[in-house]
């Protein structure tokens, strides 16, 4: 058996990519070493947002076949390489499952194989950490024996709009030949294929067009800040803003960044500039600080918000309304609600939820109590703090029923609303 591509890594990249791969038409081995997803798939259960179990049983009828053996990928023609990139605890790249994935490709390559690399990095990871292992490994050389190019993903969650098929492809190459095989391998299920001029044009385009939302969702952070207390309405001052019909991008305030992309992806840009070159990239690092530290102001606005009222935060039950890191699904990765929560509970207020996405959640290892009375519980609750406006919240009606109500999103239009 042969397969067109193997896909290394099931999870919310490397997913919807074999699915899309599978409705051209292509014939796709996934790889995981996780055995729990690797079985779950197979039968047939989906554990990501953007896939229904419905959509994993139409994979597997098109031939989509999952796997924790790694001698398989030696079957396959491509190898794409789709697993996370966290950060170290020293905020560098932490690039073992890059490696590991790696490893498992180069341990299987054959000679005409493409290598492609979609896990987000800093740039000249492609050329100096995964061409070195992979030739090491199979005893070929890149850009003669076998094609090596990276292809940023650039997969949005619960976006309705666009998907794997019809956001453009981004493709730089180790070598021009490996850059024309990378994009014909793409331009089979993808509609626009861009060619970059290498891997390292390719990486630092994913990398810019993160941190380009990173330092704009600072400014507006900071400009929330200054504007509550000037007595200026932020969210007006957008909405006029926005009327301009060249040179302005509307960005919103919130809680905080969440997701992989956004909180984590700018630091291999400041990391790359620091350990290469020796000295900070001091814009990415202040949007970083500025970003980071709103759930804290967040908990100070939430104090003082009871503290006008003659209640204390210490002994106050806090509703947190939406616990994800973005409106509509159920992943909680780096969400600003976990360092509010731990914020609000530092200050002695009893936390409690509200997610019709989550139903278990915790904090440092102790859960936090999920309601599923919503509007008994907004009643009842001291603060209630709109952390992600979910479609299933009538934030209006609810802000009515609130004895204080705290929006961090401007979803609201009723005056009795506290905006950030």
């Amino acid at each position: 058996m042969s397969y067109d591509v193997v896909i290394l890594g099931l999870g919310y990249v490397g997913l919807p990519l074999a699915q899309q791969a599978i409705r051209a038409g292509l014939s796709v081995l996934g790889f995981d070493v996780d055995e729990t997803v690797v079985k779950s798939l197979a039968d047939g259960r989906s554990h990501v947002d953007d896939l229904s179990d419905d959509d994993i049983a139409a994979m597997l009828a098109g031939g989509f076949r999952p796997t924790c053996d790694e001698t398989e990928i030696a079957q396959a023609r491509t190898a794409v390489i789709c697993v996370p990139t966290p950060l170290s605890e020293g905020d560098g790249p932490d690039l073992r499952a890059v490696t590991g994935a790696t490893g498992s490709v180069g341990r299987n390559l054959r000679p005409d194989m493409l290598v492609v690399l979609e896990s987000t990095t800093y740039p000249g990871t492609t050329d100096d950490v995964v061409r070195p292992l992979l030739e090491q490994l199979s005893g070929l050389t890149a850009g003669i024996d076998f094609k090596l190019a990276f292809s940023p993903e650039r997969i949005d969650p619960g976006n309705p709009v666009y998907g794997a098929h019809n956001t453009p492809k981004v493709v730089g190459g180790y070598t021009a030949d490996c850059t024309t095989a990378a994009a014909e391998f793409y331009g089979r299920f993808v509609e626009t294929v861009v060619r970059a001029r290498g891997t390292r044009e390719a990486e630092t385009a994913k990398l810019l067009e993160n941190t380009y939302r990173h330092v704009n969702i600072a400014l507006v952070n900071e400009m929330a800040r200054f504007c509550h207390e000037l007595d200026i309405d932020l969210w007006d001052v957008i909405r006029a803003a926005s009327t301009k019909p060249f040179g302005f991008q509307a960005f919103y305030p919130g809680p905080g960044v969440g997701g992989h992309c956004i909180p984590i992806d700018p630091n291999y840009l400041s990391h790359n500039v620091r350990s290469k070159l020796g000295y900070p990239f001091r814009f990415v690092e202040l949007a970083q600080e500025i970003n980071a530290t709103m759930p804290a102001y967040v908990a100070r606005r939430a104090q003082n918000l009871l503290n006008a009222d003659g209640q204390a935060v210490r002994g106050a039950t806090v509703l947190l309304l939406g616990i994800t890191y973005k409106a509509n699904i159920a992943d909680q990765r780096e969400s600003p609600a976990t360092p509010l929560a731990r914020q609000l509970t530092a200050l002695g207020a009893t936390v409690a939820y509200h997610d019709p996405h989550v139903q278990t959640w915790d904090v440092g290892g102790v859960p936090v109590s999920r309601t599923d009375d919503l509007e008994g519980a907004v009643t009842s609750a001291d603060l209630v703090i709109l952390v992600q406006n979910h479609r299933e919240y009538d934030v209006d009606h609810l802000a009515r029923l609130a004895k204080r109500f705290f929006d961090t999103r401007g979803a609201t239009t009723i005056r009795e609303a506290h905006r950030l």
